[in-house]
């Protein structure tokens, strides 16, 4: 395990949605941030992890402990901690009180890619399935809960990653404190806007441009109210950031982020063939589930069809957030998001 430290203050008058953020603009605590590698379970593949935490901070509480982890196209650490308006999730959360970390599956961001991503896409099937993405999640779960000294933390997936959350939840229920499924995915129709063209051979992995992106991210989204979805420079600031994630995709013209395919293959066996993943009656935790009105990969009739089904969760609730996609997490109205999920953090915390 490799780790590097660094201090930092939100800055005092961050750029702010006014209502659901303004609070945050009194957060005066100085963070630290802290930066690993964890081994997997796998030799040669290491799980690049972020915490950030109040300074002050010397004792730590399973309701006060966080993780976060990704979708099935980009990493975690430029969305949860891409301090737009001088301010990210993570360090809104931190600057709470909270003890919050990050991770970035294989694959994905700073983690270890897999030797097959050396290789052109089409030589080898799909990879980093769900099964793997679970285990790189265990691991690092097990890492931070060592480190604190803590018997549980909460977790939180968003999109692909409450489906993997999902499933750790409910094969572990003794290690999660609570559960947030930001924008939660289920049973479908068709193939995800993530796939592609339907019916596409599926490679090891696929390539994504910025123009792609965009074009997913507005999708949804009435025309009248697109021009003032994205501040102004939010979405190239993520963009630039995400895609240097990448050397080998920056080299390519243009530039790509190329993203593990087993994600895509997961759901034309599992959520597009009508059998779930994971067992949402297994999770013991009190669960959030949170999406956006205008959110076209997840849209908020799979976490309506989750709900009911989540028998075992006690005090569970469901926040539709209203004109936000499914990237609501970088979006003018990301306050809304950013309260929801705290408020049920805190109530842990209580």
């Amino acid at each position: 395990m490799r780790r590097r430290a660094l201090l930092a203050a939100p800055p005092a008058a961050a750029l702010l949605s006014t209502g659901p953020l303004a609070m945050a603009q009194a957060q005066s605590a100085t963070l630290v941030t802290e930066e690993f590698m964890v081994p997997s379970r796998d030799a040669g593949i290491e799980i690049f992890v972020r915490n950030k935490r109040p300074e002050a901070m010397t004792g730590f509480a399973p309701g006060r402990t966080l993780l976060m982890v990704h979708g099935a196209t980009y990493p975690a650490h430029t969305a949860f901690d891409l301090p737009l308006g001088g301010l990210s999730w993570m360090d809104y959360i931190a600057g709470r009180g909270f003890d919050v970390w990050c991770m970035d599956i294989r694959g994905y961001g700073r983690s270890t890619r897999p030797a097959e991503m050396a290789q052109p896409p089409e030589a080898n099937p799909p990879i980093v399935r769900g099964e793997t993405a679970v285990a790189d999640i265990g691991s690092v779960a097990t890492f931070i809960r060592e480190r604190r000294g803590v018997p549980r933390i909460m977790h939180l997936g968003w999109s692909w990653g409450s489906a993997l959350m999902g499933r750790f939840a409910a094969e572990n229920p003794a290690l999660v404190e609570r559960l947030v499924l930001f924008a939660p995915g289920w049973l479908r129709e068709g193939a995800s806007p993530a796939a592609g063209a339907a019916g596409a051979a599926l490679g090891a992995y696929r390539m994504v441009t910025q123009a792609q992106a965009r074009e997913r991210w507005l999708n949804g989204v009435p025309a009248e109210k697109r021009a003032a979805l994205i501040p102004p420079g939010w979405f190239e600031h993520w963009a630039g950031v995400t895609w240097s994630t990448d050397p080998e995709g920056q080299r390519r013209n243009p530039p790509v982020l190329r993203a593990p395919n087993g994600v895509l293959l997961d759901s034309r066996e599992y959520w597009q063939a009508g059998r779930p993943w994971w067992d949402p009656a297994k999770v013991t935790a009190p669960t959030l589930l949170v999406v956006a009105e205008w959110d076209r990969d997840t849209p908020p009739a799979m976490a309506n069809a989750i709900f009911p089904l989540l028998t075992g969760s006690p005090g569970k609730r469901l926040v539709l957030l209203g004109e936000g996609t499914h990237t609501i997490v970088m979006e003018r109205n990301r306050g809304a998001l950013f309260q929801a999920v705290q408020v049920f953090l805190e109530e842990a915390a209580a």
